[in-house]
Parts: C-alpha cells; structure tokens; sequence
C-alpha cells in the first residue's frame, strides 16, 4: 500500500532533490577554491522513463560537471546560478513532500474509517 507507484515516485524523486541540493551546497561552499569543476544533478529523465516502464524505484541519480569555462581562478562555480538551483530545489522538495505528506493523510483516514 505504501509502495504504489505515486508513493514510489514522490520518494524517489525526494531522494534526487535531496542529492541536488547537497550539490548545490558544495559548489557554494566550493565558490572561492582554486581549480574547483562545479557539478550538477539530473534524475528528472531517469525517473520519468522509470516511472514510464512503472518501476519508479528504478530511477538514477547522475552527477556530472557543469560544462561551463572556468575563470581566472580556474573555478567554474557560479554564485547566482547556485542560489538559484538552491531556492528552486527548496520549493521542489516542499511541494514533493507535502504531495506525500496529503496522500498518507488520506491513507490514515481511510484506515481510520473517518
């Protein structure tokens, strides 16, 4: 019951925000650091074609390198970009976690027989 496919999903895609945002705060915490490759999380392809086949616990999380040129200090962190991905991911994982927080209320009520 805990395990359907919409519980699965929300969880699995918890775990990849999860994942994002320690990410995100390393390449912060990274900005100042000579020679630094900022990186960045995708799990959205992973967990839709998951999700698709019906597995969603199938999902993968990939961190790759940015890409992006590096500066003067050889560091390709960038501050504004990061907060960005920050409050974006914050608001993901919020609005992740109530959607399972609402469906497990329902759940509860309907094992209450309220």
């Amino acid at each position: 019951m805990l395990d359907d496919v919409a519980s699965l999903t929300l969880r699995t895609a918890l775990a990849g925000l999860s994942q994002r945002q320690a990410t995100t705060a390393n390449n912060i915490a990274n900005v100042e650091t000579p020679g630094f490759s900022a990186s960045q999380v995708d799990f959205e392809s992973s967990l839709a074609a998951a999700v698709s086949s019906g597995d969603p616990a199938a999902a993968r999380t990939s961190v790759t390198g940015t890409g992006d040129a590096a500066g003067v200090n050889g560091n390709n962190v960038s501050l504004e970009r990061e907060m960005v991905n920050a409050t974006k991911t914050t608001l993901q994982e919020q609005l992740m976690a109530n959607a399972l927080t609402t469906k497990y209320g329902y759940m509860s009520t309907v094992l209450k027989g309220v």
